[in-house]
């Protein structure tokens, strides 16, 4: 049993619960009622979602991680390749979590009345997770796993805390997509840094393995130099004001920037120097290396929860709805506060 439980890595569902609070907190900013108890169901369904991804993974990518050299982030959790006889329940417990978020996703629907396409929302969030390494897609070996972390990271997380909050999907829920987006494309290819040799070995046509770990460092530099860029230029995208600094977002964004600089200009060709790198842009470590870690990317969006949240106070209902509830029988309907600016990219564009 703690074998398996291993293969959860549930240190990868912070990032995925952040990702969810962030859409979230969005939605409530720009006016959305604050219901915790749809709060928490809509988590209770990416939550074995993004769980079942870690044992499917391990499941299709056996054969590539015997290659390989587990760390923290890459190389899969190393259980199944020393614990073989573990990959059938493995393969059953990905399908059973998958299941789960269904069924979580057909009592949220039923619960608070949401459109059917819902259940399609997240459904094919399940079957992206599933088919990145499984057949016949197998988007990680077809050079297409990260478009699919991307799209992940950057719409399907975040965009189900907003849908959750909201409702519905608008153009002013995608004003971050972009550099979420970005930071997810960015970790994806970190990540694949340590495993070049055996994602070669084993046909895995990851980004890395095809360019080198060279250019992997240069992009995810590059990519947070973009996240960072398009935070300080918000102010003058935006056709009306809205009471958040975004270049207070952009300052914040140079903690994960700078780490990407270092890796960038050091780029080691080595595994072994390169995986060092890794971990130091990825893991900061306390003065005493006590286990604890914190990857910068996630300690910055984190800092964003926090710093929307702490908006919310004074741009969100009064407290007193903060945990009404909607009723089952109809759907949520959302105002916006008259206080309430909201600043939207011209080239994004307006709802009607």
């Amino acid at each position: 049993m703690a074998k398996l439980m291993r293969l959860a890595r549930p240190h990868f569902l912070i990032a995925g619960l952040v990702l969810f609070v962030f859409g979230a907190s969005w939605a409530i900013l720009l006016g959305a009622p604050f219901s915790l108890p749809r709060l928490l169901l809509g988590y209770l369904v990416v939550l074995p979602a993004h769980l079942s991804v870690s044992y499917s993974n391990d499941y299709f990518d056996v054969e590539v991680d015997r290659f390989s050299v587990p760390t923290l982030f890459s190389g899969g959790s190393g259980v199944l390749v020393d614990h073989p006889e573990l990959r059938k329940p493995a393969r059953w417990i990905a399908v059973a979590l998958i299941l789960c978020s269904l069924v979580l996703g057909v009592l949220f629907l039923a619960t608070y009345a949401y459109p059917f396409w819902f259940l399609g929302y997240v459904l094919v969030g399940n079957l992206l997770g599933w088919f990145y390494s499984a057949p016949p897609l197998r988007l990680a070996y077809r050079g297409l796993g990260e478009l699919s972390t991307a799209v992940t990271a950057g719409l399907l997380v975040p965009g189900m805390g907003y849908l959750v909050m909201r409702g519905y999907l608008n153009r002013e829920g995608l004003l971050f997509a972009i550099p979420l987006m970005l930071y997810g494309l960015a970790f994806i290819l970190t990540v694949e840094i340590p495993d070049e040799e055996g994602d070669r070995l084993g046909n895995k046509r990851t980004v890395v393995a095809r360019k080198g770990r060279g250019f992997g460092f240069t992009m995810t530099g590059v990519l947070f130099f973009l996240a960072t860029a398009y935070f300080f230029c918000l102010p003058w995208l935006c056709s009306r004001p809205y009471p958040l600094d975004f270049r207070l977002l952009g300052f914040l964004s140079l903690l994960p920037l700078g780490a990407g600089v270092v890796g960038m200009l050091k780029r080691p060709g080595q595994r072994e120097p390169a995986t060092r790198i890794v971990n130091g842009m990825l893991v900061t470590r306390s003065p005493r290396r006590s286990a604890r870690s914190t990857d910068s990317r996630m300690f910055f969006l984190t800092v964003l929860d926090t710093l929307l949240i702490s908006h919310l106070q004074f741009y969100s209902p009064p407290i007193t709805s903060i945990i009404t509830r909607f009723p089952v029988t109809s759907s949520p309907s959302v105002s916006t506060p008259a206080a309430v600016k909201v600043c939207i990219p011209a080239t994004i564009g307006h709802n009607a």
